[in-house]
């Protein structure tokens, strides 16, 4: 199940973030980032260090949940689906060095 779809950007006053800076930061590793403002203003932006990344079970719950909400089918691309296919028909198994 997905949580609840949160904004990407999120916009604080400097007030915000003082007042409440752990929030802020679990939005953060949430993957939101945040925009602080001082009079309106951007100051500064907060973002995750490393990228966010999904699952492959996460990437396919947050289709099927954009399909429940406005009925859009995801569709792949022809050509993408093709090199997908390609590279996992010619995969080779991995073997790792042996560090000793």
């Amino acid at each position: 199940m997905i949580a609840d779809m949160e904004p990407r950007v999120l916009r604080v006053s400097e007030a915000d973030v003082v007042r409440d800076l752990a929030a802020i930061l679990q939005r953060v590793q949430a993957g939101t980032e945040v925009v602080i403002e001082r009079d309106a203003q951007p100051l500064a932006i907060i973002r995750a260090a490393a990228p966010e990344r999904r699952t492959i079970s996460e990437c396919i719950a947050l289709a099927e949940a954009h399909e429940k909400e406005n009925g859009d089918v995801p569709v792949l691309d022809p050509d993408f689906a093709a090199d997908v296919e390609e590279i996992v028909r010619n995969r080779k198994p991995w073997n790792p060095p042996a560090w000793g």
